[in-house]
């Protein structure tokens, strides 16, 4: 006699996702799939075997949907109907004020994958016709088959870190913007500035000469020489306190000090690239302060939530750059399991298998990219200082027979850091190197 059910781990998770979709996407419900626009509204009732039974086109904001919600509760009750589930496509920030007003209303709500609209689209009548109309009813057809998922409903303070979380990933692209403009103008216009250090834009001294050349230069950096040696050096002194230096590296300084009388560049580019420089180092610390308050009070949030201590505990991961992943993950109780976070990321591998046939594995690539870029960035910062972490990754880069490249070790350990950064939140546990390490089964070290 055969024993047990034969269900997989991912079996029952998969068949809990469905129980909690169908108490919301209920069958004694219609379903109201709505195409979000800025300032058109397009609705469809339908009910759970796809069948259109109203439709109406609203030009109001998302915030003002609440009489469609009224109507569509009307028109299901004609059909027997007790209620309706809102669906939607998460447009912007518009369907957070549609939860908003399904949940006041009591209505279920659902949101529907905006690429698994276009697949549909595409896979309904083999065409790529696009309207509203259609894609209203596409969303409804989705949702009524549990092709969709309920989205986070986050709290006050989590919501608060998201945001905040958004702006740094904004502004830590316009600071790496600044660099490059800073790069790219000086090999054009006065190359000769970018070889008198080993890394230029990370040297608060060069950066200094570079504030007072393109201040005061004009367009021609040989005229400074005409001030004296002694005379720049004081002046890149009294500049150094304005990029957070405090002393002067004379190397760097001396050589910038010859590179003056250097003409090489495009000369009918100088004056204006060089000014132009100077416009962006402004821009640039403009945005280091910004970056710098955006991230105080980042940091002010993870202790509102009592997980400083918590997250730090990881060796090698500051406290930044646990908000920043958390910031995108929200509140990892929300997940089923570790695994679903990494999933999240898009960080998963992705296997292509078919009877004797394997194929290369990749990962994902599914899910968040912002999320999927802080791990990857926290695993340049945290291997140096994390000996597991810098086993498993010289582990996975000289196996026997199936050695991974670096790029892709380092993948694998920003999986690591996710499934630990999700077991040190929802256990309230700090993390263990030896449980980290599988010398220890966490079952052992919690009884302890």
């Amino acid at each position: 006699m055969a024993q047990g059910s034969g269900l997989t781990r991912g079996d029952r998770r998969r068949n809990q996702e469905i129980a909690a979709l169908r108490g919301v996407v209920r069958r004694d419900r219609a379903v109201l799939a709505i195409d979000l626009g800025e300032d058109k509204q397009v609705a469809a009732l339908m009910d759970h075997d796809n069948r259109v039974l109203a439709r109406k086109v609203a030009t109001v904001k998302a915030h003002e949907l609440d009489p469609v919600l009224g109507w569509a509760t009307h028109q299901a009750a004609k059909y027997g109907l007790d209620g309706v589930t809102v669906a939607c496509e998460p447009t912007g920030h518009r369907w957070k004020a549609l939860m908003g007003l399904a949940d006041a209303a009591g209505h279920g709500f659902v949101c529907v994958q905006s690429l698994a609209v276009h697949v549909a689209r595409e896979g309904d009548d083999y065409t790529r016709d696009k309207t509203d109309h259609r894609d209203a009813v596409l969303i409804g057809k989705l949702a009524a088959r549990l092709d969709c998922y309920l989205p986070e409903r986050a709290d006050e303070t989590w919501a608060r870190l998201r945001h905040l979380g958004a702006r740094r990933f904004r502004l830590v692209a316009d600071q790496t913007a600044c660099l490059q403009q800073i790069a790219d103008l000086l090999a054009c216009a006065w190359p000769a500035a970018l070889s008198c250090a080993a890394k230029p834009l990370e040297s608060i001294t060069w950066l200094a000469c570079i504030a007072v050349v393109t201040d005061r230069c004009n367009g021609n950096p040989a005229k400074l020489r005409a001030m004296g040696h002694a005379r720049f050096v004081a002046a890149v002194r009294r500049e150094l306190p304005r990029w957070g230096g405090r002393r002067v590296y004379h190397q760097i300084v001396n050589r910038l000090w010859d590179a003056l009388a250097d003409s090489g560049g495009v000369s009918a580019q100088r004056r204006g690239a060089l000014e132009r420089v100077h416009l962006v180092m402004d821009d640039w610390r403009s945005t280091k302060a910004r970056l710098a308050d955006t991230e105080a009070r980042m940091l002010q949030v993870l202790d509102e939530l009592g997980l400083t201590e918590l997250v730090t505990s990881i060796d090698g991961l500051s406290a930044i750059g646990a908000a920043v992943i958390l910031a995108e993950t929200g509140d990892m109780n929300r997940f089923a399991s570790a695994r679903s976070v990494v999933k999240h990321a898009g960080l998963n591998p992705a296997e292509n298998s078919s009877a004797t046939f394997r194929g290369l594995t990749r990962i994902s690539h599914r899910g968040r990219p912002r999320l999927r870029a802080a791990a990857w960035r926290a695993v340049w910062g945290a291997l140096p200082h994390n000996r597991v972490l810098y086993a498993k990754h010289a582990h996975l880069t000289s196996r026997d027979g199936d050695r991974l490249a670096s790029g892709q070790a380092r993948a694998a350990c920003a999986a690591a850091l996710l499934r630990w950064l999700y077991a040190v939140v929802t256990k309230r546990q700090p993390w263990d190197r030896r449980i980290a390490s599988g010398r220890l089964p966490a079952t052992i070290a919690m009884a302890a």
